[in-house]
């Protein structure tokens, strides 16, 4: 190959940047010419196509964002979108292109690979919801976040014996939810995959007012069975012992420089993303397996949510006490 395109499409996760140098130099160091389209599949229809080199890439590691920038298109998903995008690819010269973004984004990458256009996946997603890779590009650097924000809520909640909801994101998979709840230190956990009354949150509060608990955290995903501000009328009319508050992260949690982790994930990434593609793959995703980089069917990596181990919610059920 001598010419390959990258892109970011979807929800944006910290790591991407680090994910375009990659591409960018390994291309650079197999002869490839790598092209960078803006504003996802909009700019894969429109020809908003630019050619990288290393002076674009460089200083974007420690960035958060993608510098191609991201957007939701519709059109994409019809067969007239996706033969204009196949037009402007060849007008380009384009012979293979990475997508890198979350299960829609991949889905998009399918469609093409399914038209006889070589293209090649990578995760990045901060929910760690995509299927057969063990971490998604973000997941790590958004942990951290929402741990940052559970330590310094739970300062505030201990001074004031009060019992904080937090929302995190989350709206088909309790990943973050699960994790922040159990390396935070939470009392109570909320996620889309079980089902959870109100009444048992409040019995869980409660009890860790009675046991003498000085403070309360609750984490709720945002894909939860009820909404965080349902659930914080419902507690207040309630007598569970502490004052009841709450905090939404929101899209904080996609901001900020990636960690060292989402670093080299990213780039080990970007890295395989490109050898594949030049060596003849397509229709697969990059995937982290164990130790290793592999690739496994784009279809595959969508046709279902990445289950959650159960064995960290029995986890999250004994530490909480």
């Amino acid at each position: 190959m001598k010419r390959i395109a990258v892109m970011t499409s979807g929800g944006d996760s910290p790591g991407m940047n680090a994910a375009i140098r990659a591409v960018v130099r390994t291309g650079m160091e197999l002869g490839i010419e790598v092209f960078g389209i803006r504003q996802g599949y909009s700019g894969l229809m429109n020809g908003d196509y630019n050619l990288l080199t290393s002076v674009e890439v460089s200083g974007i590691l420690q960035r958060g964002g993608t510098i191609l920038q991201t957007a939701r298109n519709e059109e994409f998903k019809t067969p007239a979108g996706q033969k204009k995008a196949l037009r402007r690819l060849n007008e380009k010269g384009i012979e293979g292109l990475i997508v890198i973004g979350g299960n829609g984004s991949l889905t998009g990458a399918l469609a093409l690979s399914k038209q006889g256009f070589p293209t090649v996946g990578i995760p990045g997603s901060i929910d760690n919801d995509i299927n057969g890779t063990d971490m998604s590009i973000g997941v790590d650097t958004a942990l951290n976040t929402i741990l940052d924000a559970l330590d310094r809520l739970r300062d505030t909640a201990t001074s004031h014996q009060r019992a904080f909801l937090i929302e995190v994101m989350g709206r088909n998979c309790g990943y973050l939810a699960l994790m922040g709840s159990i390396l935070g230190g939470a009392e109570v956990v909320v996620t889309p995959e079980r089902e959870v009354k109100m009444e048992e949150v409040a019995a869980a509060l409660e009890d860790a007012y009675v046991r003498g608990k000085t403070h309360a955290i609750a984490v709720i995903a945002e894909g939860a069975p009820f909404k965080v501000t349902q659930l914080q009328e419902f507690l207040s009319g309630k007598n569970v012992g502490f004052e009841i508050r709450l905090t939404i992260l929101g899209h904080i949690q996609r901001g900020g420089s990636p960690t060292a982790f989402d670093r080299l994930l990213a780039t080990r990434m970007g890295v395989k993303s490109v050898r594949v593609i030049n060596a003849g793959e397509s229709g697969v995703m990059v995937a982290q397996v164990g130790r290793e980089m592999k690739t496994i069917p784009l279809q595959e990596a969508i046709d279902q949510i990445r289950p959650i181990n159960e064995s960290y919610y029995e986890m999250a059920r004994f530490l909480s006490r």
